[in-house]
């Protein structure tokens, strides 16, 4: 529901290994790849020791998953996409407006554009 327009075919998706421990993610859930095991995690504002590189949003999370106690595939929104900004969920520590304004503009350097 979070997706206005992709690219066609399955161009903008991608399968992803969700990190362990990751927990309940609901779909749109804005993720960071952690660049020792480039596993996915929700993206933070900083850096998280264990989860360094993650702090960057790399793509968007197309539909839920439960990572609390495995790895789990996942499909992420990945690149050339529209996505609905009100339907986009973030970390608890992306919490003002300057912080989503990061998460959105790392988004948009991979073509996913909130609109």
């Amino acid at each position: 529901a979070f997706v206005l327009s992709e690219g066609n075919g399955g161009i903008s998706r991608e399968v992803v290994t969700v990190k362990s421990g990751a927990g309940k993610l609901a779909a749109g859930s804005v993720l960071g790849q952690i660049t020792a095991d480039s596993k996915f995690v929700m993206s933070a504002n900083a850096q998280v020791v264990g989860s360094e590189g993650a702090e960057t949003a790399k793509g968007v999370l197309a539909y839920p998953v439960d990572a609390t106690s495995a790895d789990v595939q996942a499909v992420i929104v990945r690149r050339l996409s529209e996505v609905k900004k009100p339907m986009l969920v973030y970390d608890a520590s992306v919490n003002d407006a300057t912080k989503i304004a990061t998460k959105l503009s790392q988004l948009a350097t991979h073509n996913i554009i909130a609109r």
